[in-house]
């Protein structure tokens, strides 16, 4: 699935992103303005990662840091406006691997697996 993600992100121009760097990118698109703590736990990586691939997004001009201007501890991320720009083509590569992975699938049969997967996941 990485690999199909990784394909059709390289169809839009957006070369040298990984799938963890669209995750940063869809997670600040539906949620705007996050510490890095909050893309963290929203991405479900440690936030020494999360630099890494936060650093990497600035200098490809997708996100802009910023501190808190009453606490400076604190990191907030952005979108930068060439980041928006990615919006569309995010939201057709996410309609398009959906339908891929679903293909053959009925509504009824997707339920199914979701309530399983939401039981795996809980037990975990």
């Amino acid at each position: 699935m990485n690999k199909r993600i990784i394909t059709e992100m390289e169809k839009y121009g957006m070369e040298g992103i990984v799938t963890s760097h669209g995750d940063i990118l869809d997670a600040l698109n539906h949620r705007g303005k996050m510490t890095m703590a909050e893309v963290a736990a929203a991405i479900g990586k440690d936030k020494s990662t999360v630099t890494a691939l936060v650093e990497k997004l600035v200098r490809l001009g997708y996100v802009a840091k910023e501190r808190d201007a009453v606490d400076t501890r604190i990191i907030y991320v952005t979108l930068t406006p060439k980041g928006n720009d990615l919006k569309p083509a995010f939201n057709k590569i996410s309609k398009e691997v959906l339908e891929a992975f679903y293909t053959g699938i009925s509504e009824e049969e997707k339920e199914v697996l979701c309530g399983l997967l939401n039981r795996i996941y809980s037990n975990l």
